[in-house]
This record gives C-alpha cells, structure tokens and sequence, in this order.
C-alpha cells in the first residue's frame, strides 16, 4: 500500500517499481541512431540497454548535481568561520523569530 501523504511522483515511482519494466519512445536522428548502435555493439549490448543505461546515468548525475552545493575555498572557509563564530541576529531576523513563535510556537 502506497501512503496516501506520498508525492505525485513519489507514488508514480512506487508503483512502477511493483511492474517489470516500463516502455519509452523518443525521435532520434538518423546520425545518432548510428552512434548509439555503434557504441551499443563495442559495449555488447542492445540499443535498448545501451540507452536505458545512458539515460539511468544522466539521471543520477542531473539529480547529484542538483543536491550539490559547490564551495570555493575562500567561501568554504567563511562558511566554517561563521558556524563557529556566528553574528547576532539581526533585528529582522529577531522579528521573525517572534512571528513565528506567534504562529507556530516556540522553537
């Protein structure tokens, strides 16, 4: 049984993980189709698998990106100055503290 708080695509992606696979279908230019068959051959595999794997990879590293905050050096060293040495909290910030003990409650 699927959550009924789950996410649109988090239940679309629960649900496909109890088929055994599903089917895609994309255009391809002629030119690319002839590579993608050429490097399917050399890795000795179908076109499909070929694909399907290209595409689970890009996947992965799009996602990984996404959730990856990249420092600089200098930026990384501020980054850690502040957490051990932090500013007071400005006035903004001190009134939305209140807000939203208000609203919510206490921290």
């Amino acid at each position: 049984m699927i959550a009924p708080y789950t996410s649109g695509f988090t239940r679309k992606i629960m649900q496909m993980k109890n088929t055994r696979s599903k089917r895609i279908e994309a255009r391809i230019k002629p030119d690319t189709l002839i590579l993608v068959q050429r490097a399917a051959e050399m890795q000795d595999c179908s076109v499909s698998e070929f694909v399907v794997a290209a595409a689970e990879g890009a996947a992965r590293k799009a996602l990984e990106e996404a959730n990856t905050i990249r420092l600089s050096v200098e930026d990384q060293r501020r980054f850690v100055e502040l957490l051990l040495d932090p500013p007071e909290p400005s006035s903004a910030l001190l009134r939305a503290k209140e807000a939203h003990e208000e609203l919510i409650g206490p921290l």
